[in-house]
């Protein structure tokens, strides 16, 4: 990722992430990509997928871990992406306790 990368996701993690500071939550990109792609606001979701691109979301939606899409949020992304035919998104990452 690149440093504007880095820069733009700051801005987003300042408003997404705010439980943590904007360096600590760019640490680990794909967590602010995943949050803001499931609850940003439609300019700071289509500013981010022209900065970082779909093949980048597509990353961050096949590795999400449990939790962090609202089942809304997972059937958008699948069909918005080109990932799942209607009627066909895949289950939703679930936790499993051993």
């Amino acid at each position: 990722m690149s440093q504007t990368d880095i820069d733009a996701l700051k801005l987003l993690a300042s408003k997404y992430v705010w439980w943590k500071s904007p360096e600590e939550a760019v640490s680990m990109p794909e967590r602010v990509i995943a949050q803001v792609m499931n609850i940003g606001d439609y300019s700071d979701v289509q500013a981010m997928a022209g900065q970082l691109g779909d093949d980048k979301l597509r990353e961050v939606l096949a590795n999400a871990e449990a939790g962090q899409f609202s089942a809304r949020s997972w059937a958008y992304w699948h069909y918005r992406l080109g990932l799942a035919a209607a009627g066909r998104v895949p289950e939703m990452p679930q936790r499993h306790f051993s």
